[in-house]
């Protein structure tokens, strides 16, 4: 797939055993480009018999990585994130044009995070190690922390190879092999990944890459009896779905699944930084990222200049060509999604809800003209516990609200069946630590957002998800635990 192809048809074919190979069955899903909205490629519409197949590799080669010097699996994934740079201007440019994302996203942020994936879990296999204890006289007990085999893992549409790497880096740097699927509505980069790859000497088999629906093919993974752990970023459907199918069979599952997610701010923040960071973490990516905040909450009497304020930045952002390096916002990722985040728009007014900046669709000229572009749309007006306040909307869509104590902004925050993320706003040590304590949330962050330490673990509470990702969090889920007692 030649960097100079990426404006013509493609077709794409799985990568299965270390090449790249069509679909047993012959069909092809299209494949749109959101801001023109039309077909640009064709991927694979796999099914169980291609799932199969990328199984068998994997298990066939498991035992050679399994035993594959940590030195050695550390040069690779270094040579991947190495191969990844190289080529960021192509991916970048793939990852634009499959998401809608603008180019400046997915070159500054997107691309750069998918090497670091690599890099970051290349240096934490060096220092993956296992506890011993000695009781004197008696014994001597260590753990053993072994790869599990083959494992699935399955990535979502919106930030496509950021986080498709951010599952397989921990997967192989643990010593599995891996069956993932992308979405199958941003298959592209996952599709150039597998040349990086090849090119960077991972062995065949070891990483396998299967496209297609689902329902389908991400059901066969699912299902398979030789598939040992399931890492799913998606919708709390799916992956309630997936758990309901997994649990029986004793996989291992992180399920990391959607937000409802609060912005609380309070009237001592750092107004100038809360206000540009807020505006950021309202509708970056067209409001396409599970950690963005789309219920925000302003104490009463910062309400009205936040309000006036907030509107004129958000009614200043440019929405447009994503390859426009001068574009703020791109278009939704689908038809489809266009259509849900509209109906909820529509949704909001019949519940009250007051649009104070956007709630239209908006159409671009020249070649985006086809294209799903929505205006960035801000509601006020609405309770709490109406649909707008508790569904997942996804796009570029909030809320907007006034309180009044500490106690009111902690109820509102924790009132849905959400609990991703929360942001908060405010100089006050102590009410930090009163508000990040009650809130029910797997992750907070208080004066800034979307700061991530690869350290850390990432996961949400309530249906927001199971399971944690993330420095040994994930090094960990990736492993089997066995301990060894000698007696003396």
């Amino acid at each position: 797939m030649p960097s100079n192809q990426l404006k013509t048809m493609q077709l794409l074919h799985n990568y299965i055993n270390g090449a790249f190979v069509p679909p047993q069955a012959g069909q092809y899903l299209d494949n749109y480009n959101p801001a023109t909205g039309q077909v640009f490629s064709q991927l694979p519409a796999s099914d169980a018999d291609d799932v199969e197949a990328a199984i068998a590799a994997a298990e066939a080669a498991f035992p050679a990585w399994s035993m594959t010097a940590p030195e050695t699996r550390h040069d690779i994934l270094r040579a991947i994130a190495d191969g990844i740079l190289r080529n960021l201007d192509r991916l970048a440019a793939a990852e634009s044009m499959d998401s809608g994302k603008t180019i400046t996203t997915a070159r500054t942020i997107d691309i750069p995070r998918a090497a670091l994936n690599f890099k970051f879990f290349a240096t934490a296999l060096m220092h993956f190690g296992s506890e011993s204890y000695y009781l004197p006289g008696e014994a001597m007990s260590y753990t053993l922390r072994q790869p599990l085999g083959v494992v699935a893992c399955i990535a979502p549409w919106n930030l496509p190879l950021y986080l498709f790497t951010w599952k397989i880096a921990p997967a192989l740097a643990a010593g599995n092999c891996v069956v993932g699927k992308p979405s199958e509505v941003t298959p592209l980069t996952a599709a150039i990944l597998g040349e990086i790859c090849t090119e960077a000497g991972l062995p065949a088999g070891v990483l396998n890459i299967v496209h297609g629906l689902g329902p389908v093919a991400g059901a066969a993974m699912v299902k398979h009896p030789k598939v040992k752990a399931i890492s799913f970023t998606g919708s709390t459907r799916a992956g309630a779905e997936i758990a309901r199918i997994a649990a029986p069979m004793f996989k291992k599952m992180s399920l990391e699944l959607g937000g409802k997610n609060p912005n609380l701010i309070f009237a001592d923040c750092d107004y100038d930084k809360m206000l540009e960071t807020t505006v950021r973490s309202s509708f970056n990516n067209q409001g396409q990222i599970c950690l963005c905040g789309s219920r925000i909450y302003v104490e009463r009497p910062l309400y009205e200049r936040f309000k006036t304020d907030f509107i004129a930045r958000v009614k200043a952002l440019k929405v447009g060509n994503p390859s426009d390096p001068n574009s703020n916002l791109g278009a939704v990722v689908s038809k489809m999604h266009f259509d849900k985040v509209m109906a909820c728009i529509e949704l909001a007014q019949e519940e009250g809800g007051v649009l104070l900046c956007g709630g239209h669709a908006l159409q671009l000229p020249g070649e985006n003209a086809a294209g799903w572009f929505i205006a960035p749309t801000i509601i006020e007006g609405l309770p709490l516990h109406c649909r707008t306040n508790q569904e997942e909307i996804f796009g570029p869509v909030v809320t907007l609200h006034a309180f009044d104590t500490e106690e009111e902004a902690i109820l509102q925050a924790n009132g849905t069946n959400y609990g991703l993320s929360a942001t908060l706003w405010t100089n006050d040590l102590a009410r930090t630590q009163r508000i990040t304590s009650a809130l029910q949330a797997g992750i907070v962050w208080v004066n800034t957002w979307m700061l991530r330490d690869l350290r850390t673990p990432f996961g949400g509470v309530k249906n927001s998800g199971v399971g944690r990702e993330g420095g040994w969090e994930v090094l960990r889920f990736f492993t089997e635990t066995k301990n060894v007692t000698f007696g003396l």
